[in-house]
């Protein structure tokens, strides 16, 4: 049902000095060897509940990450472990959330779908589809009233365009000038459903723009485009406007650990495969002279030994005592306002 053909593979030099390209590799890899790790521990039963991995979209959140600001706030979906991870939360963190201890950052009452950090803005983790894009909108909103200038970045699915809130929170931000940039990470197939199935209309772009809000598409398997594309647009919705990105991206596990996957082929996961972000982004290093196969490996080494670090501090981690469950519930007597 997928009808975007496989385009081919990101190609081309990258115009990047070589730290900074070095480092956005490493980020890539260390998102992609977390999530290996955390599927695998999801066998084992040490991560429980729901998890949703974001393997083969590395790129959207290596690219769009570093070309935020330390105030800008981010907002995410449940597929948000990597999104997290490059804003600044410690992996250490995100695993004992994981593992649902409460040395993680959500205390170990969220899990994976709710990964949150208000040190570094990074306000979820949401696990409603489409529930994000109001809170999006909110957060832009009272940064517009208190004359903050920043900008709220909105990650989601193109399964939450199908949703109510989307258009609420599109007509909002275009109706108030409020400085959001809706990042929609389009995989093709939201839950389990293929686009063309769901949607009437499927240039994503065209349905942003019908709010009056410029819409561009982007390449979200080749994290040179995804971060170019960011970064070109800053400066417009930090001036008051909204934005709206279509990041052309693919999954390459199952939506979620439970899913069964029998709405496409085996054959197309293959195909796309082949356009790789990791891999991909690696050989064009290497065909520039900017990566050789030794720094490849420490890179790697690098992230499985940060991994192995954190899964280490979750096992380590302690369970929330029973008598703090009700902790945070309900306001205590006598503190109401």
């Amino acid at each position: 049902m997928n009808e975007r053909p496989v385009p081919p593979p990101p190609s081309g030099p990258v115009p990047w000095d070589k730290a900074f390209a070095l480092a956005r590799l490493a980020d890539m890899l260390r998102i992609r060897r977390m999530e290996e790790k955390c599927a695998e521990l999801y066998g084992q039963q040490k991560i429980r509940g729901f998890l949703h991995l974001y393997i083969g979209e590395e790129a959207v959140a290596g690219g769009a990450m570093p070309a935020l600001g330390p105030d800008d706030n981010i907002v995410a979906t449940y597929r948000e472990h990597g999104h997290a991870l490059l804003r600044g939360v410690s992996m250490n963190a995100i695993m004992a959330e994981m593992y649902g201890k409460q040395e993680g950052c959500s205390r170990g009452r969220g899990g994976s779908m709710h990964l949150f950090d208000r040190a570094t803005r990074f306000f979820g983790g949401q696990a409603i589809v489409g529930g994000g894009l109001p809170l999006a909108a909110g957060l832009a909103l009272a940064d517009k009233m208190t004359g903050r200038k920043a900008l709220t970045a909105c990650f989601f699915g193109e399964g939450a365009v199908a949703e109510g809130a989307f258009h609420e929170a599109m007509n909002l931000a275009a109706l108030w000038q409020l400085p959001v940039l809706f990042c929609c990470e389009n995989n093709l197939y939201a839950m389990g459903t293929a686009l063309a199935r769901s949607e009437s209309q499927t240039d994503l772009c065209v349905k942003a723009s019908s709010y009056g809000m410029p819409a561009i598409a982007v390449d979200g398997m080749d994290v040179l485009a995804v971060h170019e594309a960011v970064k070109g647009v800053l400066p417009q919705v930090r001036g008051g406007g909204p934005l709206f990105i279509e990041f052309r991206t693919y999954r390459f596990r199952a939506h979620s650990m439970f899913d069964a996957e029998l709405y496409r082929d085996k054959s197309e996961v293959e195909q796309w495969k082949t356009r790789g972000p990791i891999h991909t982004y690696t050989a064009r290093l290497k065909a520039q002279g900017s990566l050789t196969e030794d720094e490849f490996l420490a890179i790697d080494a690098q992230a499985l030994a940060e991994v192995d670090a954190a899964v280490a501090f979750a096992e380590a981690g302690t369970w929330e005592p029973v008598e703090d469950l009700l902790r945070d519930v309900l306001t205590p007597a006598g503190e109401a306002p």
